[in-house]
C-alpha cells in the first residue's frame, strides 16, 4: 500500500503545540522560517513516499541477513540510505559547527516520524544516530567530537548503542564488559553485546558503537560504568578509515518484527585487539548514555506515531473499497463499503485519536528540548517530565492503533499479503526497547513525580486546568491525576506499592496531558473554520477526532484511579509458583 505523508497534520502540530514560531524568532533558530519548514516537511514527505516505503514490504519478508562479508540489507536499502545522507535529511538539527543545519529538534521530529511511517525498520538507523550525536556533543571530547561528528551528523556513519548483555538486560549494573586502559590513552575492549540495534550493515562506511564496560577496580553496579566509543573501521588523526577493529557479528536474532533492522550479538576483542576511547569521565558512562537513551526514548515514543499513522491509512484506504453487508437500518439491502458501518467508524476513529494524541504529545515533548537548548530551565523540569509519558504512552497506542488495524481488515488482516499484521508486529518492539514501558512508569512514579518538590507535575496540572475551561472531563481526570499523585508520593504507599499503581497513573497523566493539546488544537480549529481559512476538511477531522477523544478515551482513563491507588497486596496474595497454576 502506498504512504500518504501527514503533512498538513504535522505542521498543524508544530504550529499549535510545538509553537515553532516562537523558537524562529530567536537567534538559534532564526532559519526555521514558515516556507523552509513547509519545503522541509513536503520534501521529507515525497522522499518518503518515493524511496523508503516501497522498501517496507521487502524489508519485512527479505530482512537483513549474515554473510562472510557482514551484515547485508536487503536490496534497495543501501542505494536508498545514500539518497537519505544525500538529501541532508539526517542533519537537520545537528550543530552547525560540526555539519548539521541547527534547525529545531521538533522539525527533525516530524521528518524521522515521516521516514519511520513509510518505513520503521529502515528509519531506526538513523533514528539511533541522534542519540550517539547527542550522547558526543555533551560528553565527547574536542578532538572526538571532530573526527567523528561531522559524519555522523550527516549520517555517512552511522551510531549504535551499546548496552544489553546475556546477562545484563534491565540490570545494566550486572553487565562485565570490560576496558582495560593501554598507555596511550586508549583502551582494550573485550566482551559481549545483544540486542544492537543496526551493529552491522552494507549502507555505511563505518559505524561508531557506544559502548558500556567497566575499567580495571571500577565500583558494583551503575556506579562503576564507563562509556566507549568503539568504531568498526578505526580513524585515522586525519579523519580518514584506517585497519577494521577488534569486533564482529556474531548473529542476528530472528525476530517477531522489524525484520529489516539487523538485530546484532556483537562480540569485541576476540583477539584482544578491540580500541576504544572514554567519553566523558571514568565510571560515568551512565550519565553520557542517559544523554543519548532519554533523546532515544522519545524517538522510540515517535515510533508509535510512525505505526499508528501507516496503519490508520491502510486500515482506512481497505475500508473504503471492502463491501460487506447493507448498512443497519438503511432502506436498501444493497452490500456498502465497511466504512459506512458504525462498528468500523468507531475502530477508524480511535485509531486517528489515539495516533493524534501520540503525536501531539510526542511533539510537545520535542518542543521542549529546543527550548532547553535555549536555556529554558522549566523546559528543562516539563521535558524530565514528559520524556517517559511520550515513551510509554506513544508506543502503547502504537500497538492499540496496529491491532485495530487488523481488525478493520477481518481475516483478511490476519493474512500476511494485507500488509495489515506486519505493522502489529512492527509495533510490538517500541513498548519493550529504550527502557520498558514499566521502567518508564517507575521512572515517573519514582524520580519524576518529586522534582522540585511536586511543583513541576503541580505545574502541568495548572496549565491543563488554565486551558481546560468547560472540559469537565478533562477536568476530573486531572483531579484524579492529582489525587493519584499525591497518594504516589506520600507516606501511605510502600515503595511497591507505587511501583504497582505505577503505570496506571501513567496512562492516567499521559492521556491527561494528550487530552489538553488536543482539546487546545479542537478550539483552534474551530476558530479556522469559522473564519473560512485552511483546508477545511482537515480541520473539520480535526476537530472531530480532537472531540472523540475528549470525550470518549479520556473518560476511560479516569477508571484507572482505582489501580493507581490499590495496595500492592494482591500482586503478592499467592506464592509465585501459583501464577502457573
Amino acid at each position: 500500500m502506498s504512504f500518504t505523508p501527514p503533512v498538513a497534520e504535522q505542521r498543524f502540530v508544530l504550529d499549535h503545540v510545538v509553537r515553532i514560531e516562537e523558537l524562529a524568532a530567536t537567534e538559534r533558530f532564526a532559519e526555521a522560517t514558515p516556507d523552509l519548514v513547509d519545503a522541509i516537511l513536503e520534501g521529507a514527505g515525497r522522499f518518503a513516499a518515493e524511496t523508503f516505503a516501497p522498501l517496507n514490504r521487502t524489508g519485512d519478508q527479505v530482512g537483513a541477513m549474515l554473510t562472510s562479508k557482514g551484515v547485508i540489507m536487503p536490496e534497495g536499502f543501501p542505494d536508498a540510505y545514500r539518497a537519505y545522507v544525500e538529501g541532508g535529511w539526517g542533519s537537520l538539527a545537528a550543530p552547525v559547527e560540526h555539519g548539521g543545519q541547527g534547525l529545531p529538534f521538533a522539525l527533525a521530529t516530524a521528518v524521522l516520524e515521516t521516514l519511520g511511517g513509510a518505513n520503521m525498520a529502515f528509519a531506526l538507523c538513523p533514528t539511533l544516530n541522534v542519540g550517539a550525536i547527542e550522547a558526543l556533543v555533551h560528553h565527547g571530547t574536542p578532538e572526538q567530537q571532530a573526527l567523528y561528528l561531522p559524519h555522523l551528523s550527516t549520517g555517512e556513519w552511522t551510531g549504535t548503542m551499546n548496552l544489553t548483555e546475556p546477562q545484563a538486560g534491565s540490570d545494566v549494573g550486572a553487565l562485565r564488559t570490560a576496558a582495560t586502559p593501554r598507555e596511550d590513552g586508549s583502551f582494550l575492549i573485550k566482551g559481549t553485546k545483544i540486542f544492537i540495534s543496526y551493529g552491522d550493515h552494507d549502507m555505511a562506511e563505518n559505524i561508531v558503537h557506544l559502548v558500556l564496560a567497566r575499567t580495571p577496580g571500577a565500583p558494583a553496579g551503575t556506579r562503576g560504568i564507563s562509556l566507549f566509543l568503539v568504531p568498526k573501521m578505526l580513524v585515522n588523526d586525519d579523519g580518514s578509515l584506517g585497519e577494521a577493529n577488534d569486533l564482529r557479528v556474531v548473529s542476528l536474532e530472528h525476530k517477531m518484527g522489524i525484520h529489516a533492522s539487523p538485530t546484532c550479538v556483537m562480540s569485541y576483542g576476540d583477539n584482544d585487539a578491540c580500541l576504544g576511547w572514554l567519553i566523558g569521565e571514568e565510571n560515568q558512562g551512565m550519565r553520557a548514555m542517559f544523554t543519548m537513551m532519554n533523546n532515544a526514548r522519545l524517538n522510540v515514543g515517535l515510533q508509535g506515531v510512525q505505526i499508528g499513522e501507516r496503519a490508520t491509512q491502510q486500515a482506512a484506504a481497505f475500508a473504503l473499497e471492502r463491501m460487506q453487508s447493507a448498512r443497519a437500518g438503511a432502506p436498501s439491502r444493497d452490500p456498502v463499503a465497511i466504512v459506512e458501518h458504525p462498528d468500523v467508524r468507531r475502530m477508524l476513529m480511535r485509531m486517528k485519536a489515539l495516533t493524534m494524541a501520540a503525536r501531539a504529545l510526542g511533539y510537545a515533548a520535542a518542543g521542549e528540548v529546543d527550548r532547553v537548548a535555549l536555556g529554558d530551565e522549566d523546559a528543562k523540569a516539563r521535558l524530565e517530565l514528559l520524556t517517559p509519558l511520550a515513551k510509554a504512552y506513544g508506543t502503547d497506542c502504537g500497538v492499540e492503533v496496529a491491532s485495530l488495524g487488523i481488525q478493520v481488515h477481518g481475516g483478511m488482516g490476519f493474512i500476511e499479503e494485507t500488509g495489515a499484521a506486519q505493522h502489529y508486529r512492527d509495533a510490538r518492539i517500541p513498548p519493550i526497547y529504550e527502557g520498558t514501558n514499566g521502567i518508564q512508569a517507575a521512572d515517573l512514579v519514582g524520580r519524576k513525580l518529586g522534582l522540585e518538590g511536586g511543583a513541576v507535575v503541580a505545574r502541568l496540572f495548572a496549565d491543563i486546568r488554565a486551558e481546560a475551561a468547560g472540559e469537565e472531563s478533562l477536568l476530573a481526570l486531572v483531579d484524579d491525576c492529582e489525587g493519584a499523585a499525591r497518594w504516589l508520593g506520600g507516606n501511605a504507599a510502600s515503595a511497591d506499592d507505587r511501583m504497582a499503581g505505577s503505570y496506571p497513573f501513567l496512562t492516567m497523566l499521559s492521556v491527561a496531558t494528550a487530552g489538553w493539546l488536543l482539546a487546545r488544537q479542537e478550539r483552534i480549529a474551530g476558530e479556522l473554520l469559522e473564519r473560512g481559512e485552511g483546508d477545511l476538511a482537515f480541520l473539520e477531522m480535526k476537530r472531530a477526532v480532537a472531540r472523540f477523544y475528549l470525550d470518549q478515551v479520556v473518560p476511560e482513563a479516569t477508571g484507572l484511579a482505582a489501580a493507581a491507588t490499590a495496595k500492592a497486596d494482591i500482586l503478592y496474595a499467592v506464592p509465585a509458583e501459583a501464577f502457573l497454576a
